[in-house]
């Protein structure tokens, strides 16, 4: 049992450049991006660029007995069931032919809706009259009895999709929700994946949520030097060109539906693809504070080809992180190239965020879904928005405009601040 096939039969993808798999893989195609200006006079400029999701809320057949937790539900944890309810809808299953405790379940919520404590915005400014200098906490307390929803702790809560999603779909197996930002949509995947694999589940759901478009979050990011001044608009995401300066922020939903493949191909399913194996890694900067190791994702990368016995000649594209950032991707591209060293000149390398906006811990599931589209349509995805990158990297194929593709294998990388990394190689069923 330790060495089941595990399948991909199911998809799900809610982002601002589509409400599903097929509306964000058109708009791929057509190289349209879902990052839009929201005017506001009140926020500088780099605020007012972003990627919302059109349509967050949707009806559905909810239990009764669940519909009142749906008002804990943040927006990102909605875009997360949301993207489930697709993935399992899409893989056609008899969910009842599944014994409970071998369905597995395993959430990714990078969500920092509540993070900035807007809830309490009200009540504060009553206790300090507007000033924002003193605060008279008498007034502060009658104001948060009046002002402030009671429900506000429970609504920030990250792990709240994981524990809807369980109720709803009655996934009872190995389970665990992981609340931080990238890779861990990445690793909530190889966990579903480990879980089959290792014969403790038949099937398996991998869930990525993530809403950054709150200011408090944002300005600490930009205080980092991670967020895009947007000085070119909705253009300004652009991975790997010299120009970057940061990524633009998004929101979204996005999961997987695995199953054993003896199970899928019993039961007559589609198959979309073969999760092939993982690769993690953790490299730490000399650097004092926060900083990018010289080659953070080179560790994940060689583990993951280690894994999978693959060669980098069988993928049709890498799919790195790509934050936009300076360090961040020069670090990125460097790893590639000293892990591809020879075919480093052949292998399309992809950025996919400059479609959707960075959408945190919902990203990593995002990008493995985009790239199964791609390998289908024998594409590799332009990186949207590149022109030019720096002379170091000028052998690597990066390229504005969408490249042919003819192998059935890609690479997905991801990091995250601390130097943590995760990378997975997926073979595509045409």
């Amino acid at each position: 049992m330790y060495d089941r096939e595990v399948v991909i039969t199911g998809m799900g993808l809610i982002t601002p450049a589509g409400n599903s798999v097929a509306e964000n893989w058109e708009n791929v195609k057509a190289l349209k991006t879902g990052i839009a200006h929201y005017p506001n006079d009140g926020l500088p400029g780099f605020l007012q660029f972003m990627g919302k999701v059109k349509e967050a809320e949707r009806d559905g057949d909810i239990p009764h007995k669940l519909l009142g937790q749906m008002k804990f539900l943040n927006r990102g944890s909605i875009l997360g069931f949301n993207a489930a309810r697709d993935a399992l809808s899409s893989s056609g299953i008899t969910i009842t032919d599944i014994q409970p405790g071998r369905r597995a379940l395993f959430i990714a919520s990078g969500d920092t809706t509540k993070v900035g404590c807007d809830f309490m915005y009200p009540a504060t400014k009553d206790g300090t009259h507007g000033k924002w200098h003193t605060i008279e906490t008498e007034r502060l307390n009658r104001s948060t009895l009046d002002k402030v929803n009671p429900f506000f702790l429970l609504e920030s809560i990250n792990n709240n999709l994981f524990s809807f999603l369980s109720a709803y779909l009655e996934f009872m197996g190995p389970n665990t929700s992981l609340a931080s930002h990238s890779p861990c949509g990445g690793n909530a995947v190889e966990l579903a994946w480990r879980s089959i694999r290792q014969g403790n589940a038949d099937i398996a759901m991998a869930a990525g949520c993530g809403n950054w478009l709150t200011e408090i979050p944002l300005y600490e990011m930009e205080g980092l030097g991670l967020v895009s001044q947007c000085r070119d608009g909705v253009r300004s995401y652009m991975p790997f060109d010299w120009r970057r300066d940061g990524f633009i922020p998004g929101e979204g939903g996005a999961a997987l539906f695995l199953e054993a493949s003896d199970i899928a191909e019993k039961r007559g399913a589609t198959i979309l693809g073969k999760i092939k194996g993982f690769g993690n890694s953790i490299e730490f900067s000399n650097d004092r504070g926060i900083s990018v190791h010289s080659h953070v994702t080179l560790g994940s990368i060689a583990a993951a080809l280690n894994e999978t016995s693959c060669d980098p000649r069988d993928f049709a594209f890498i799919s790195p992180h790509g934050s936009g950032s300076q360090k961040g991707d020069r670090s990125e591209l460097r790893s590639i190239m000293k892990a591809c060293d020879k075919e480093k000149h052949a292998i399309p390398i992809c950025g996919m965020k400059p479609y959707t906006g960075h959408l945190g811990a919902a990203s990593d599931i995002a990008e493995i879904i985009l790239g199964i589209n791609a390998v289908q349509d024998k594409i590799a995805p332009a990186t949207l928005n590149f022109r030019e990158s720096e002379k170091e990297f000028s052998e690597l194929r990066i390229s504005g405009s969408h490249q042919q593709c003819a192998k059935d294998h890609f690479l997905s990388v991801s990091y995250g601040i601390g130097g943590q990394s995760s990378s997975v190689v997926v073979k595509v069923i045409k």
